[in-house]
């Protein structure tokens, strides 16, 4: 990581260590044409049209910068249905980083999951795991399985210093294990995506595989998110701050049985994977391949972001670029905070997240506050934002909601995308929402799927807040976009 002193700059701003050479027009809407746009929406921003957004911060997956070595490997790409050599290139790739023998591609993560659900969940099946992903419980509790959330009481706490958020307990896990239920594996998630992207400590991963190991349990690792847990790891673990990056990732990989990925946020390309040394599992996995995603040198994926993704897991090892994600987003934490906007602390991985619980405190969680959020910011600044509370839970058995632990609007920052006037734009439409926020109202349910509602979900306002809100912004900004 390259460390640079600025002498007349008042704040710590974080330095971009790549150049842009290819740029793509944005659009900002009026104040008038978005409120027309989320209405037609239903208030679910992944129903907007992308035309319609200015600063997309839904997702870091699929949509992070390739490197100009990325783009230029695509171009050798070998499109051969079978043996092909870009597959071959992939999966020395990712040997190299993980020191595993096995790799079987697949066109996401969570095709992977899909994967290994089928191969390893069976009915009545518990699934530890230090906090749940949307899709992962998902596929769990479609193939019979139950999800157990393991996490440290201190995980759930928005506002707080530990470094290591998300943390298994591992008294928790052994006592679990003690009760000699039915475990299909345990999951660890780094970092943990729905409280916040806070990473978890190699210390951990270690106690956790020792645990697993001593009860003969599978120890599965979502590395989706690895490359910002990296950067955690080597800055606020002492024990590993002279390692190199290559020295972390094998450390991390010896602690696991099975390693899966969406090369969609790792690697910056779109695909993904299954990685493992045990010849069991490998062939238990490998049939559902062909059956699900194409054939096992290819997987789903396109030969083209194949290339650019083995490229993509070499450039995981370089520090200045896994650095540059987590340094944006610390940042617009810290503005944030200067101005007393509620958030989620320490700053994680993946985005900045606003807690809706303290921002909008007067919306009850059945009136779903972080998409109320994520519609009210949508409204006054054309960023889209992802909801990540209430609406991004199943209900519960009866049909009653499950309220989430947190609701937290997520405002991602793929890497190497925004630049830091856009992020300092974002922090002041931020800001001006967090003084007007007793202007935002709540928002109800009026097209509902049974399965991940978050997705397809569509929303109406339980008042005229919207307008009301619109009004105030055309008073405050003017003819100003």
């Amino acid at each position: 990581m390259s460390k640079i002193k600025f002498m007349f700059e008042s704040s710590n701003i974080p330095l971009e260590m790549h150049k842009v050479r290819i740029v793509q027009k944005l659009n900002l809407l009026s104040v008038e044409d978005r409120l027309d746009a989320i209405d037609k929406a239903g208030n679910n921003t992944f129903l907007l049209r992308n035309n319609d957004v200015f600063l997309d911060m839904l997702t870091d997956s699929g949509v992070n910068a390739m490197s100009d070595n990325q783009l230029a490997a695509m171009m050798r790409a070998d499109d051969s249905y079978a043996g092909s050599a870009t597959f071959e290139r992939l999966e020395k790739a990712v040997q190299k980083m993980f020191h595993k023998e096995f790799y079987l591609p697949a066109h996401q993560g969570r095709a992977c999951e899909n994967i290994i659900a089928q191969t390893f969940v069976k009915e009545g099946d518990i699934t530890p795991m230090n906090y749940h992903f949307t899709t992962t419980k998902a596929h769990i509790v479609a193939n019979g399985g139950t999800v157990v959330e393991l996490i440290k009481d201190e995980g759930v706490i928005v506002e707080s210093v530990l470094p290591f958020k998300g943390d298994m307990d591992i008294e928790k896990l052994e006592s679990l294990f003690k009760q000699g239920t039915k475990i299909a594996f345990n999951r660890i998630e780094v970092g943990t995506n729905l409280i916040g992207g806070q990473p978890v400590s190699l210390k951990n991963m270690k106690e956790v595989a020792a645990v697993c190991k001593k009860y003969g349990v599978m120890n599965l690792l979502d590395a989706s998110l690895l490359a910002d847990n990296l950067y955690f790891i080597k800055i606020r673990e002492e024990e590993y701050k002279d390692a190199t990056i290559e020295e972390i990732t094998k450390e991390i990989s010896d602690c696991f049985d099975v390693i899966y990925f969406s090369g969609r946020k790792l690697g910056c390309a779109r695909g993904g994977g299954i990685i493992t040394s045990n010849k069991e599992f490998y062939d238990r996995m490998k049939n559902l391949v062909p059956l699900y995603e194409g054939f096992i040198t290819y997987g789903g994926m396109s030969v083209r972001e194949m290339e650019a993704m083995a490229i993509g897991l070499e450039e995981t090892m370089d520090m200045d670029m896994i650095s540059q994600g987590p340094q944006f987003i610390e940042y617009m934490v810290n503005e944030l905070q200067k101005h007393d906007v509620p958030v989620v602390t320490p700053s994680g991985g993946l985005g900045c997240h606003l807690n809706a619980m303290e921002f909008v405190k007067h919306i009850p969680q059945d009136q779903f506050p972080s998409a109320s959020l994520g519609s009210a910011l949508y409204l006054i600044s054309g960023i889209r934002g992802m909801e990540r509370g209430t609406l991004s839970e199943e209900k519960n058995e009866d049909g009653s909601e499950h309220f989430a632990n947190m609701e937290l609007l997520r405002l991602a920052l793929p890497r190497r995308v925004f630049t830091l006037s856009q992020v300092k734009y974002a922090i002041d439409r931020i800001k001006w929402l967090y003084d007007n926020r007793e202007l935002i109202g709540g928002l109800r349910l009026y097209e509902e799927p049974e399965v991940m509602r978050f997705f397809l979900g569509k929303l109406e306002p339980v008042s005229s807040w919207q307008d009301k809100l619109v009004a105030k912004f055309k008073e405050d900004f003017g003819d100003s976009l």
